[in-house]
């Protein structure tokens, strides 16, 4: 097993992470946001990557998902967990809180979040994260002392722009407990990746919905990300300290493409095969 941990706004490095080496990981679909990160926290090896890249180059409908989570892969992460900044869509949810997400709506437009264009192969998202490894986020939360509630559904939108008070009511009545620009796609490729993946979101702010708050604002946004950032950090300490002691047993993440591919393996060229060898060696020899 090895653990891989993606930050966004405001988690551009774990200060616990001792790094050995930065790795520029070339894909066929590009490069990844930024060169990752290989190192270790109290000895346990761990890979991370800025998903927007050193200094938040690249915005959320701008990144390269395909190539991040490819880069994961191939460095050999099994265990993914997305740190992510979100609004909330609801009262309980407050600026500061953590949530574990367990479900996902897709409100994206333009952004490509499959591996799979030329090679019809059609997974199960039913269940979208890992269960073993979101109960064990959960329980290295709570040791960190961050206040985290143990599921929710995250609304995915383009971005770059917030959303708008109509569209903020319409995901509240579509009982979405979060709001967001990233993660969705990061959860449906590593599904297609065969990879245990679960979301540690920081709630930031009320979205818009909530008209006794200000408008969400980067600025604000900013402020509670720094409040959340020992907390996250603490989090993700725990959650590499202790990973290598747990044994996690989701099949339905190690065997998600087991039965997905539909085209006819005797029509994948040699070149496509090579291609996608990372992802589909197994399922082509069976």
């Amino acid at each position: 097993m090895k653990l891989g941990i993606t930050g966004g706004s405001g988690i551009y490095s774990i200060k616990s992470l001792k790094i050995i080496e930065k790795i520029d990981v070339w894909t066929p679909f590009g490069k990844p946001s930024s060169p990752l990160s290989r190192g270790t926290i109290n000895g346990n090896e761990v890979i991370f990557l800025a998903r927007h890249g050193e200094g938040h180059h690249t915005p959320p409908h701008m990144l390269n998902y395909r190539a991040n989570i490819w880069a994961m892969k191939s460095l050999g992460v099994t265990h993914l967990v997305a740190v992510s900044a979100v609004g909330s869509l609801r009262e309980d949810y407050a600026p500061g809180d953590f949530v574990v997400v367990d479900q996902f709506i897709d409100w994206t437009k333009r952004r490509s979040s499959t591996f799979f264009d030329e090679i019809a192969c059609h997974v199960s998202f039913a269940d979208p994260v890992c269960h073993e490894l979101a109960s064990y986020v959960i329980n290295c939360a709570e040791a960190a002392g961050v206040r985290v509630h143990k599921k929710g559904t995250y609304v995915c939108i383009e971005g770059p722009e917030f959303s708008s008070r109509a569209e903020s009511e319409l995901f509240r009545s579509m009982k979405a407990d979060v709001i967001g620009m990233t993660n969705v796609t990061e959860a449906r490729l590593a599904r297609e990746a065969e990879l245990h993946f679960s979301t540690l979101a920081m709630v930031t702010d009320y979205d818009c919905w909530r008209l006794e708050e200000e408008v969400v604002s980067v600025d604000s946004v900013l402020q509670i990300i720094k409040l959340n950032a020992q907390k996250a950090n603490d989090t993700v300490t725990h959650i590499a300290s202790g990973f290598a002691a747990n044994d996690f047993n989701c099949s339905s993440c190690t065997a998600a493409l087991a039965g997905a591919l539909m085209t006819d393996p005797g029509l994948i060229s040699h070149h496509e095969r090579k291609r996608f060898d990372l992802l589909l060696k197994r399922i082509l020899k069976d």
